[in-house]
């Protein structure tokens, strides 16, 4: 299929992990919970809706104002080793997920994950699937700004590109459920999607909400791709 100013193809599809491909939040903020008050502080559910799709050295930093007297790097590790057990265990695949990942890698399709967990973790997630459904892995500890900052996106359409001189952004969808990561990925000029799970998404002309993404297809995609371009990043010329 050619690709045209007017109708572009879709060519790839970006993927959030936490909160989008598996329902992880729940670990994370049990996980939190134990933290804190292991350290005499109280967190409440609010606090850790403040943390969704964070980068995590910025939610350390958040959990050393609530009490936690650890160094950033230590509470990453130690939140990320707690997830990891829980995750080993059990998997909690979003509704549509896996099935969305297999049809888009018998259209052809290509996917990378973008996320601001750390390798370990997504690496155990990804390597959970029975299939290299992604391309390649983009985390939060492989780049400089995490979301709602758009290099982790930019970084993901960059490697694309190494294949594909003739990649658009417009040609790529991001899948998000979080502010944060849906506000990097509008920044970085991909068509998004929000799915929202533990928080809500504001509107944005800029994307396109979801309820699930259980039914949705290769085929929606593509007709969003078509409906839909979105607008260039103004970062875009900078990379």
């Amino acid at each position: 299929m050619h690709s045209s100013p007017s109708q572009p193809s879709l060519k790839a599809v970006l993927w959030d992990m936490d909160g989008t491909l598996v329902d992880t939040e729940p670990y994370w903020i049990t996980a939190e919970h134990a933290l804190v008050e292991a350290h005499g502080g109280t967190w409440s559910h609010g606090q850790a809706m403040q943390l969704v799709g964070q980068s995590l050295m910025h939610s350390a930093a958040i959990l050393q104002s609530a009490g936690v007297a650890m160094e950033a790097r230590a509470i990453v590790d130690h939140l990320s080793a707690q997830v990891i057990r829980q995750v080993r265990q059990e998997v909690p695949w979003r509704p549509g997920a896996r099935e969305l990942l297999e049809d888009l890698h018998q259209s052809g399709i290509r996917c990378a994950l973008v996320t601001m967990s750390e390798g370990p973790l997504a690496s155990v997630v990804v390597g959970s699937l029975p299939k290299p459904y992604f391309e390649f892995l983009v985390t939060g500890d492989t780049v400089r700004n995490g979301k709602p900052h758009p290099e982790a996106y930019l970084t993901a359409v960059d490697r694309l590109r190494l294949d594909d001189d003739d990649l658009k952004l417009e040609q790529c969808v991001a899948l998000e459920d979080s502010v944060p990561g849906a506000t990097a990925a509008m920044a970085s000029g991909v068509v998004t999607v929000g799915v929202p799970h533990q928080v809500p998404l504001p509107e944005d002309e800029r994307m396109v909400i979801w309820d699930t993404l259980a039914g949705k297809s290769t085929a929606d995609l593509v007709r969003l791709v078509s409906e839909r371009p979105a607008p260039q990043s103004l970062l875009e010329g900078a990379n």
